[in-house]
């Protein structure tokens, strides 16, 4: 009956999640199916899907976050191991010599002394009060809290490889179209230059061709640049040598004009944000502090330790493993904190400190998920809405760049209004590239937000 009332008082961990206000339209309950392939095929892109496997495999980020976890088991198993008996080997040798100018030298006793000692020693503490139970759980929970890092950092990573990619895939478009439109050009101002010297054209619109041409061909370094900027740094992500990302090209798939087509439910379970790695993550921080707060606590109670030795201590080697030799001791230590000048209370009180900075950390972990899942849903809409509109305006010109030749050919129209329309044609190519880019960007942050 002692026992029982004294295992009542116990320390457990209490947590519960904190209450939050989510969308009405968030509320309901649903399960969620695991996806059958990565969230990253819905691209349909061969050579994506090799770059972020080789991504996953090599980034330093990842490997760092894998490393964590694997030292946050190993401290779980050294906290596990507490709760264990422990068995040590002991053995000893030594040769001692008394004095006789003491007296305390019994008469024939011999002045000079050998002992031999070898012992087997076993201790464990009981953890009535749940002390060591509550390290246990708040390690277990860092671990959680480490493996929940480690998807966050794959995600970011496979998100960003894709957009990365993709902005690769469409400076590469933008670089072939101001080439194409710089070689249109060129040809037409060698035209120019005939009719010019056949004295059909004047010089005021062969020089204003010219400084057209010139405008168009400045942009193309840029262009370049930015490339190269993005396929090294692509390179760098995918945990790639040194030499492979100085020298080495990226693979691209043959560009595709086309949106990525996402269907995203309108009443989300509020489930599915609360599966986001950062959010276990934070949970799993404030579920460890809850344990460390009961950890604390636990320090006011006694400690019970059991320890016992069995084995063998003798004058000769030879007689150490005899009977006569034998050895043992059992002993129950009960240890009661009484006064330790405010130690114990600084512990309690710092552990509950961080517990709140925790909550509080959670509750804004979860509004920002909300935050970033709002946003990634508008911009994946009207990102492609704007490519929509993008592709319209370009069929538009494309008639109108047509129209506008025909009329200049028949005397309708001056020079100028084809240079206008041409110039019109490239920036509405140039805006429907960096629309399809946004969409593409837009589709990997939505399955960012959304946890994969």
């Amino acid at each position: 009956m002692l026992l029982l009332l004294v295992a009542g008082c116990a320390v457990r961990p209490d947590y519960q999640r904190p209450e939050l206000e989510l969308p009405q339209a968030w509320k309901e309950s649903a399960p969620r199916p695991e996806p059958a392939d990565p969230w990253w095929r819905v691209y349909g892109d061969p050579v994506l899907d090799r770059l972020i496997e080789e991504a996953l495999a090599g980034n330093t980020d990842v490997l760092m976050a894998a490393a964590r976890v694997d030292e946050a088991r190993a401290l779980l198993g050294e906290v596990d191991a507490a709760r264990n008996p422990q068995v040590s080997a002991n053995a000893s040798a030594g040769r001692s010599q008394f004095s006789t100018a003491t007296g305390l030298l019994p008469p024939g006793a011999p002045r000079e002394l050998s002992e031999y000692r070898a012992t087997l020693g076993v201790s464990y503490e009981i953890d009535i009060f749940g002390r060591l139970r509550a390290a246990s759980d708040a390690a277990r929970a860092e671990l959680a809290a480490s493996e929940a890092v480690r998807e966050a950092v794959r995600l970011a990573l496979t998100a960003r490889v894709a957009a990365s990619y993709y902005g690769l895939i469409a400076l590469d478009a933008q670089v072939d179209l101001t080439r194409r439109a710089i070689a249109i050009r060129e040809e037409a101002l060698g035209l120019q230059r005939r009719r010019r010297e056949a004295g059909i054209i004047s010089d005021y619109d062969l020089r204003q061709l010219e400084a057209d041409t010139a405008t168009l061909r400045a942009q193309l370094p840029p262009l370049e640049r930015d490339r190269e900027i993005e396929e090294a740094a692509l390179s760098a992500l995918l945990g790639r040598s040194p030499r492979a990302v100085f020298d080495d090209a990226l693979a691209r798939a043959a560009p595709a004009g086309e949106t990525v087509a996402v269907a995203v439910p309108d009443g989300l379970p509020s489930e599915l944000l609360l599966r986001r790695p950062d959010l276990l993550e934070a949970e799993q921080r404030l579920v460890a502090s809850n344990a460390r707060v009961a950890e604390a606590r636990a320090a006011y109670f006694p400690s019970i330790r059991l320890t016992g030795f069995l084995g063998g201590a003798s004058a000769e080697l030879g007689d150490l493993f005899t009977g006569p030799a034998g050895i043992w001791n059992v002993t129950a230590a009960l240890a009661q904190p009484v006064y330790a000048g405010g130690r114990l209370d600084a512990q309690r009180d710092a552990a509950l400190a961080r517990e709140r900075a925790l909550h509080a950390q959670y509750q804004g972990a979860v509004r920002n998920a909300f935050r970033e899942v709002r946003q990634a849903l508008a911009a994946q809409a009207r990102a492609r809405e704007s490519f929509d509109a993008q592709s319209a305006r370009v069929n538009a010109l494309r008639d109108t760049l047509r129209l506008a030749r025909l009329r200049y050919a028949s005397g309708l129209a001056s020079q100028l209004e084809v240079l206008d329309t041409e110039r019109n044609l490239v920036d509405a190519h140039a805006a429907r590239i960096e629309a399809l880019r946004q969409q593409r960007a837009a589709v990997a942050d939505l399955y960012r937000a959304l946890g994969g």
